[in-house]
């Protein structure tokens, strides 16, 4: 009945674009077209072209709950002889936006985002679209088909698991070893605190020799330190956008 759903889906209903472009892009046919369509639906783009009156924020944090158990599974198995905090860097490595987004754009989703959004792509909008379609892919087949999709075609195809192992991705702690080596000070200061969609979002700068040197934002204070630090190390060139991606 499944089956006989999803040639439904390809060849005859109304969406079977929409179903070939998901073919293309996921490697099977949709069941339920309806929550894919969905998590293409960003926020900013709630017009004539949105395909639906919601938008994808639900199934993003859906995905993100499913893809975190997901890794964590895997990276469990993958390294028994571990220990949890080798894990759990392990698995904030692959999680974490930055990876998302590469991961994203490895799978050509701008396209399908261009397509279903009147807005400008930012970056962040990749990674998101990735965890809805996690929660989409979940909810459309389950649990099983999930955890094999996320692990043979996401992880083995996109992620090189051994280079992650050597990447050091603490960008205070490299920032704060570089200022050591060179005889500078460091800070960081919080700049401002405010409401972004009803969360508390913190400003933070980095400063070096009391110089404010960059500054970035996140809904975490620690976050928004490393982002900070990421930018000073760009700043003051010891790290260049190309290594980092």
């Amino acid at each position: 009945m499944r089956l006989l759903f999803k040639l439904f889906n390809f060849y005859l209903s109304k969406d079977k674009y929409f179903a070939r472009r998901m073919f293309d892009v996921l490697g099977f046919v949709p069941g339920n077209i309806t929550i894919y369509k969905l998590a293409f639906s960003h926020k900013s783009s709630q017009n004539e072209k949105s395909v639906l009156s919601q938008n994808n924020e639900r199934l993003e944090y859906l995905g993100d709950a499913v893809l975190g158990t997901i890794v964590a599974e895997y990276l469990f198995k993958k390294y028994p002889d571990s220990n949890e905090g080798f894990l759990t860097k392990m698995r904030s490595k692959i999680v974490k936006r930055k990876t998302l987004n590469r991961i994203g754009d490895k799978m050509e989703l701008d396209g399908v985002l261009q397509e279903f959004n009147n807005t400008r792509l930012s970056r962040s909008m990749l990674g998101n679209a990735v965890e809805a379609l996690v929660g989409a892919i979940y909810l459309d087949a389950g649990y099983a088909f999930t955890q094999k999709y996320i692990v043979e075609n996401i992880l083995r195809r996109y992620l090189d698991i051994h280079e992650l192992e050597n990447y050091d991705d603490n960008y205070k702690s490299q920032l704060l070893e570089w200022c050591q080596k060179h005889g500078k000070t460091i800070s960081y200061k919080l700049i401002s605190r405010y409401k972004y969609e009803k969360r508390d979002r913190f400003k933070v700068g980095v400063f070096v020799n009391n110089q404010r040197i960059a500054t970035a934002d996140d809904f975490n204070k620690k976050s928004a330190e490393q982002a900070a630090s990421e930018k000073a190390m760009i700043e003051l060139g010891f790290l260049t956008e190309e290594d980092d991606d």
